[in-house]
Order: structure tokens, then C-alpha cells, then sequence
């Protein structure tokens, strides 16, 4: 099983200095990780807002132990969204976040995360922008609902994210979609049982296209999160069928992944997102994402082969 064994390399300092001293390391980060500090990413942003398309920005750092770690994640998050001020760029730069990195997972989580995650969702909005709450496995799924349904109340604009492969997903979207909350559709990554989620991926590509659909048929916004080609072009027909406008639903895409097909559709005129991850712990975001779904490896190594 590699899972294991690459979450174990991601937590290892050994591990960590063989890896940043490798040959190829600096091109995989520069390649997938828009930086380290704010000042590097804010010329990404320039740069990618000029060629017409969106971003979604993500402070990696998910291994959050205490609550100090937790309130330096909801500053590294204020900071950035400062620097986005006089950018002027509303809800083509928002923002994406991982109540984990909040400290959901620590004594108290649920609260604790509530409270680190409202300033940042204010602070977007003076701003004219939006944050959306990543989905983690599914034994955070509870919390982060409801984190989400109370952020609502003041900020209805504030997004979530769901996961295909879920069995609890297709329910989900039919609440999600009734009352017009912007929702991110993600195939998912993380490692899950099959007493929870499916495991083949002809399903879950069956139950993306189910509740994409569902998405598309309510009232609320939806962001089809996928690389897949074949998926990308059921997203327009399921729009086109639902009687959507080309602004009403938006696409979104991984930094320095498929970046042909990013710009081919917002030249279409499509909404196209960039998730653009950045920060120091880009060692543990990279190792996590592998230990996730070790799948993951061939589709990164077929990336930097293909460079589109």
C-alpha cells in the first residue's frame, strides 16, 4: 500500500531534505505551487487574471497540532486577502481553506475553526470577494457542513465543496442545490472505505455526472472541479439543458495543470478557475496529495511529460 508509506515520507525531516535536495523537486514545485510567500504569488495573480481567468487561492499547511499553529493559518489567510485589496479583482481572486488547517481537528475543533475561519470570510467579503470551505475526509464532513451553514447566515456567498466518490454526496447536493449555495464538485482524493464511498472509478464518474446534474438543475451556483475532458463537455451539455447562462456555473482546475485547456476555455468565455496553492509547507501539501490517492503520482509525472 503506498498511501501509507508516503503519508509516513510526508511527516519524516529526513525525507523532507532528500526530497528539496532532489534535481527535479524545484521543478515539480515551480510547476504546481505558485510560491512560497505572498510577495511571489501576487505577480501569479496578475498574471493569470490578465489572460481572463480566476483563481481560488489556497495557503498550504494542513498539519495543524495546536491552537497557535491554527491562529497563524487564519493570519497567513488575512494577510493574503490584504494584498488582494488593491488588486481590485472582487471574486476573480477568492479564496479556498481547510478547516483543518483552522483547528478542527484539536480539542474543541468545531468551534475553534468557526472562530479562526469568520474573520477570514469577512475580511474577503469588505474586500468583494468569497471563500470556500474545502472538503476533507468524510469524517469532517459534519463539522464543515455546519460551519458552512453558519457562515451563510451573514455571507451567503461562502462555498463548499463535495465529493463524488461519497455515497452521502447525491443527498448533499439536492440540500446544497435547493438553497443556492455555491458548490464545487470534486471527484475526491482521499483515501476512504468502501462502506462510505465508491472505490471504482466508472462509478464515480457515473455519480459525478448524477449530481452535477442535480447541481445544474437547482438554484444555486455551481464550480465543476475536474480535469477530465469527457466531464468537462457533459458539464457544458448539462448546463445548456438546464436552460444556464455561460456566467452561471464556473469550471476549476489545479495550478500548472492542463494549462492549455484553462486558457482555451475562458476564451470560450467560460468562468474558469485556478486553484493556485502557495505557501512554505508545500513539501507536506505535495506528499499529502500522493499519500491521499497515490494514483495522483502517475497523473503529476504525466503532467510534467506532457506540459500541458
Amino acid at each position: 500500500m503506498l498511501g501509507p508509506v508516503i503519508l509516513a515520507a510526508s511527516r519524516s525531516d529526513r525525507m523532507r531534505r532528500l526530497v528539496s535536495a532532489a534535481p527535479m523537486t524545484k521543478q515539480v514545485v515551480d510547476r504546481f505551487i505558485a510560491g512560497e510567500r505572498v510577495d511571489d504569488v501576487v505577480p501569479v495573480i496578475r498574471e493569470l487574471t490578465g489572460q481572463g481567468l480566476e483563481l481560488t487561492m489556497d495557503v498550504v499547511g494542513e498539519d495543524i497540532t495546536n491552537p497557535t499553529q491554527a491562529a497563524a493559518a487564519r493570519d497567513a489567510y488575512l494577510e493574503l486577502i490584504d494584498r488582494l485589496k488593491p488588486l481590485e479583482l472582487g471574486t476573480r481572486a477568492e479564496m479556498s481553506v481547510k478547516l483543518s488547517m483552522f483547528g478542527q481537528a484539536l480539542d474543541g475543533g468545531h468551534d475553534l475553526a468557526l472562530a479562526n475561519v469568520r474573520p477570514v470570510v469577512e475580511a474577503a467579503a469588505e474586500i468583494g470577494t468569497t471563500v470556500t470551505l474545502d472538503a476533507e475526509d468524510h469524517t469532517t464532513l459534519d463539522s464543515m457542513f455546519a460551519i458552512h451553514e453558519e457562515l451563510r447566515k451573514d455571507f451567503p456567498q461562502t462555498g463548499c465543496v463535495i465529493q463524488a466518490y461519497l455515497f452521502r454526496t447525491e443527498a448533499d447536493a439536492r440540500r446544497l442545490a435547493a438553497n443556492g449555495s455555491r458548490v464545487r464538485l470534486v471527484k475526491g482524493a482521499y483515501k476512504e472505505p468502501g462502506s462510505v464511498a465508491y472505490l471504482d472509478k466508472h462509478e464515480i464518474d457515473r455519480a459525478y455526472v448524477r449530481i452535477l446534474r442535480t447541481l445544474m438543475e437547482g438554484e444555486g451556483y455551481p464550480m465543476i472541479g475536474s480535469h477530465d475532458p469527457r466531464l468537462i463537455a457533459i458539464g457544458q451539455e448539462l448546463a445548456h439543458r438546464a436552460g444556464r447562462k455561460i456566467d452561471e456555473y464556473e469550471f476549476q482546475m489545479l495550478y500548472g495543470i492542463r494549462t492549455e485547456e484553462h486558457l482555451r476555455l475562458a476564451a470560450e468565455g467560460h468562468r474558469m478557475r485556478v486553484y493556485t496553492a502557495y505557501g512554505t509547507d508545500w513539501y507536506g501539501y505535495f506528499m499529502r496529495r500522493l499519500a491521499e490517492k497515490p494514483a495522483n503520482l502517475r497523473f503529476f509525472a504525466r503532467s510534467m511529460i506532457t506540459k500541458g
